[in-house]
């Protein structure tokens, strides 16, 4: 055997193998999803396994197929509470996506970056309250003897609490509360998102003759469109959940706002007031089929996934 055949029979096992160091960093990835699996199974799959379970049977743990489902379809406060969710949501929806991704095109075109920075951090402390400590502000807010822009309330004609929050009035409320925890957040992700679009892009379309808004239109738009169906299918799926602010708007004004508003007030009403935990079980799971559906819609009409052809 020669001397570069002995060579390559002591070197070859080591090419073979995978480094020490990159061995250990594959485990610690293997450790940290490790954790988030087991909160996964223990707080999401297994809920929603057992809801599954609750949903097709009664309350002696007989199958029952869809019974629940019709018992729940003819209750005369589920249409309601879909709809007040239904107008909520458009309006959510269209305030959150117009809102969010014009801000932040505005706030990387026009503010420089020392600024901006003060901007999203402004932007982003409403996120920091939890749902009820925003509520809490906002009932602040929607008092006319207290609030601080009581004049604007007292012009619109509601000159009590009472009257601000008209059923009529609950699903504007209800966006304003949720715009304003959640949006500064998406801005932040939106202005993140659009300083990934390469300068080269941007001076072209400059070169072209495109001005600001063509630019945002035409280029910036269209190149965080995933970004923006992610923003869309997230916001929806935490607007079909609405609870808590219903909730403490219901419990602030002493039982003027129903306390079945929402498809999951109704669901705590039939599972802890009627004690129907199949009921309530059907309820949850009609929610998760619509936000099933819903996202994948999104995801298919604006190929989410679909990875970048290099």
């Amino acid at each position: 055997m020669t001397l570069l055949e002995t060579e390559r029979v002591a070197v070859s096992p080591l090419r073979r193998g995978t480094p020490p160091r990159r061995r250990a960093r594959g485990r610690a990835g293997y450790y940290f999803v490790a954790g988030y699996a087991v909160l996964l199974l223990a707080f999401g799959i297994v809920p929603t396994a057992y809801s599954f379970w609750l949903a097709f049977t009664n309350d002696q743990g007989q199958f029952t197929g869809l019974n629940q489902f019709v018992k729940v379809v003819q209750d005369y406060r589920v249409g309601p509470a879909f709809a007040h969710m239904l107008v909520y949501l458009v309006l959510w929806l269209v305030a959150l996506v117009v809102l969010v991704v014009l801000t932040a095109v505005i706030l990387r075109s026009r503010v420089r970056p020392a600024t901006s920075a003060l901007f999203r951090f402004l932007y982003y402390i409403p996120g920091a309250l939890a749902g009820v400590a925003s509520v809490l502000v906002w009932l602040f807010m929607l008092d006319p003897d207290v609030s601080p822009v009581s004049w604007l309330l007292k012009s619109l004609g509601m000159q009590t609490f009472a009257a601000v929050l008209a059923p009529g009035n609950l699903p504007l409320i209800l966006m304003l509360i949720a715009f304003w925890t959640g949006a500064g957040g998406w801005m932040v992700v939106m202005y993140g998102a659009l300083n990934n679009i390469p300068d080269e892009v941007l001076e072209a379309a400059r070169m072209d003759g495109a001005g600001p808004w063509r630019t945002a239109w035409h280029i910036q738009i269209p190149m965080i469109r995933q970004w923006i169906v992610y923003m869309t299918i997230m916001a929806f799926a935490t607007g079909t959940q609405l609870f808590v602010e219903p909730q403490l708007l219901q419990t602030a004004s002493l039982g003027r706002v129903s306390p079945t508003w929402s498809p999951n007030q109704l669901a705590y009403v039939y599972a802890f007031q009627q004690g129907d935990f199949n009921g309530a079980a059907a309820i949850s799971v009609v929610l998760l089929a619509v936000g099933l559906l819903a996202a994948g819609l999104l995801v298919a009409r604006s190929n989410l996934f679909k990875l970048d052809e290099s």
